[in-house]
């Protein structure tokens, strides 16, 4: 994996024009960084463009979302997409993001711990379930259930999940494991990604035989197939939280925000399976 780094010391900010500076590398930082993982990210344009941190897992709607927006007011946001976990640590660096969207509320409650996101401002959007999945040829079938034939059917090969102690999907995929009685029996047989993409794109190539993923993510890829959908008891609720982070001083992001529960963004996000908490707002 390759990775990059920019330097965001305030101590070396010394004008309007350093933090400009700190903020065009950064902009091109994100362009390469996706290069690097396989995702997407708009190029920079201006320096005030609009930066969003999220979730791996919320690509297809967002990316619907901000095609709207940029329709709206002309201009599109720049979103990086990773696990939530690369990205907060990323904020705490001192990364010049506007918002952050996590795919669990313990990576949020973690920046608003450390005042890194602004009060009041934290809402929780979007809910998700968690699917086990396979390649759309393959002929796999099990029934979730305790003590089920998980590594049986892995046949020696591996599941694929994301990061298990980092990654809300893979922290989640564990839970579901151990409350089931057979994630002793297969820690060993894990291939572990750096996000649910990542570990979607394992099954989806072949190089996995099964994978645990968000549902949404399953219905994003024709590649797979869902096995069975483990139950909404097995693991912690699935929620996705947005705030808008503290050291933003972008006048767009409260719009931005705003927008996600407008009506064309609560149907992206219900096109890709995701249950919408947020009340509805009017355009």
């Amino acid at each position: 994996m390759v990775v990059y780094s920019v330097s965001t010391d305030p101590t070396r900010c010394t004008g309007m024009s350093d933090i400009m500076t700190a903020r065009r590398i950064f902009l091109a930082w994100l362009a390469l960084a996706a290069l690097a993982i396989g995702i997407s990210a708009p190029a920079a344009r201006a320096d005030d463009r609009l930066v969003v941190f999220a979730a791996a897992s919320l690509k297809n709607a967002l990316d619907e979302i901000n095609a709207a927006w940029a329709d709206k007011t002309g201009e599109p946001a720049a979103i990086s997409y990773a696990g939530s976990s690369a990205l907060a640590r990323q904020i705490e660096q001192g990364a010049p993001a506007d918002i952050f969207i996590s795919a669990n509320l313990d990576w949020m409650q973690h920046l608003s711990g450390n005042d890194l996101t602004r009060r009041g401002s934290e809402t929780r959007l979007l809910g998700n379930s968690l699917a086990l999945i396979a390649p759309a040829g393959s002929d796999v079938t099990l029934t979730i259930a305790p003590g089920f034939a998980l590594k049986e059917k892995l046949a020696g090969g591996r599941l694929a999940m994301a990061q298990a102690d980092a990654v809300p999907a893979g922290i989640y995929g564990k839970a579901a494991l151990e409350f089931l009685g057979v994630w002793d029996d297969i820690r060993t047989e894990i291939a572990q990604a750096e996000n649910v993409r990542a570990a979607l794109k394992l099954v989806s190539t072949g190089e996995a035989p099964l994978g645990i993923v968000y549902r949404t993510d399953a219905a994003a890829d024709t590649a797979v197939r869902i096995v069975g959908t483990f139950p909404d008891e097995s693991h912690p609720p699935i929620v996705y939280p947005a705030a808008i982070l503290a050291a933003s001083k972008n006048p767009r992001a409260e719009a931005f925000m705003a927008f996600l529960s407008s009506p064309p963004a609560i149907a992206a996000f219900e096109r890709q399976g995701f249950t919408v908490i947020m009340p509805a707002q009017s355009n």
